[in-house]
């Protein structure tokens, strides 16, 4: 923010974001401009207490609303406080979003606007969700990569599952777990067997009655199924069947893989 008008003897200065009895600190750095104008500036992290790794750097803040106030100290032993006005709405357009959830722990950090027309510090927790990281194909199989954020359960209780999008019935399989990353390899053959008409399955992580889509959520790219792009595969089945495979992220953001029996010179003519 400019300098405030009147304080031409700023000593120190700093960011108050308080939520009821809680408080934090930032301290603001006075940079002259070449116009010769000054800026109060600041650049920190913000992390979530119960979803960002506790070692990492960053202002620590909760679930709610936060106030943003500036608190500026002036070398004749005044003080003076200063509310931050709310920013103008973002474009609603564009290839990124203008609010989108922390990659490490899922957390959104928005900026609102109070009814006084104050700038605020909008926290909302992370959701249970299972992001996915990433594909693997190979000639003969294809592996999904993901990480689980789920306060409070225990990831190697989770099963995977393909589930399809039309009439059919879930296909389990076992994932193996390094801490909260899973990958599991896309139970192809049972997703393919009877049929013969291109099917799409969506992917998710479920445990008793808690059932988890994965999908690429934690990115701040407006369309992710045009930008996530991934190739088509041809894989080879035990049984000497083979099948084009896309393993992919929908329009949405959600996993999902499709996957056609190609037919053979015989099946052909018959």
């Amino acid at each position: 923010m400019p300098r405030p008008p009147g304080h031409d003897d700023i000593e120190s200065a700093f960011l108050q974001v308080r939520r009821r009895n809680e408080s934090h600190t930032v301290p603001l750095d006075l940079e002259d401009q070449w116009d010769g104008t000054t800026l109060l500036t600041t650049t920190t992290a913000l992390c979530h207490p119960h979803g960002d790794d506790p070692q990492q750097p960053g202002l620590r803040v909760g679930d709610g609303l936060w106030r943003l106030t500036v608190v500026v100290s002036c070398r004749s032993g005044s003080t003076a406080r200063f509310a931050l006005v709310a920013p103008p709405a973002p474009a609603a357009d564009g290839p990124t979003l203008p609010t989108f959830p922390s990659a490490g722990s899922g957390a959104v950090f928005r900026m609102v606007r109070s009814l006084e027309d104050r700038a605020m510090l909008k926290v909302t927790g992370p959701r249970r969700q299972a992001e996915l990281t990433g594909f693997t194909a190979g000639w003969d199989r294809v592996t999904v990569h993901g990480r689980l954020i789920a306060a409070g359960l225990e990831p190697s209780r989770f099963t995977a599952e393909a589930v399809p999008r039309t009439v059919g019935s879930a296909v389990p399989v076992r994932p193996g777990w390094q801490g909260n990353r899973f990958t599991f390899e896309v139970p192809l053959s049972a997703m393919s067997a009877g049929g013969r008409t291109a099917r799409v399955w969506d992917l998710r992580l479920r445990s008793g009655r808690t059932k988890i889509r994965i999908g690429r959520r934690l990115t701040d790219v407006r369309h992710p199924g045009k930008v996530f792009r991934t190739p088509f595969h041809t894989v080879a089945l035990p049984t000497g069947e083979l099948l084009r495979v896309h393993a992919h992220v929908s329009g949405a953001g959600w996993a999902a893989v499709s996957c056609t029996v190609i037919p053979t010179l015989e099946d052909r003519t018959r």
